[in-house]
């Protein structure tokens, strides 16, 4: 996995032209951006409601929303700052798995849910991506000093 990390010097006026794209409109919040592990999150078959509605969510996410039950829930066991989305989709539920970092919502995992349970399989995946995108976040960060 390779993070590739970007430093801009800006000055006031180009910080606020930055500002107001990240924004899209007046008025509307920043948002972070949506983080995809790539080669290791595969996205299910939604219908065209379902994308709509998992696109919703990981909107609010980004923009700074703290969600709660029904749409999603708390995964401590998965580290700190994790939750699932839940997203109801045509007879199946499916579950988006996502860390919230102060810059990023990470998707860590897209799977349906078919027990009362998380998978195990699914929470170790979980951890070992997150150990991973930290590590490479860790070592960038150290090369950019």
């Amino acid at each position: 996995m390779t993070i590739y990390r970007i430093r801009y010097t800006l000055s006031c006026e180009g910080i606020e032209r930055v500002t107001k794209l990240l924004r899209g409109q007046q008025g509307a919040r920043l948002r972070k951006p949506v983080v995809w592990l790539h080669g290791q999150v595969k996205t299910p078959p939604f219908t065209t409601e379902g994308r709509q509605e998992s696109g919703m969510l990981l909107r609010l996410l980004q923009e700074g929303e703290r969600l709660g039950m029904p749409h999603a829930e708390a995964l401590p066991d998965v580290g700190p700052r994790c939750g699932a989305l839940r997203v109801r989709d045509a007879g199946h539920n499916w579950r988006i798995m996502v860390r919230i970092d102060s810059d990023a919502v990470l998707v860590l995992e897209v799977y349906p849910k078919k027990t009362r349970k998380i998978p195990d399989e699914v929470i170790a995946r979980c951890k070992q991506r997150l150990k991973q995108y930290d590590a490479a976040a860790k070592a960038s960060k150290k090369k950019g000093e």
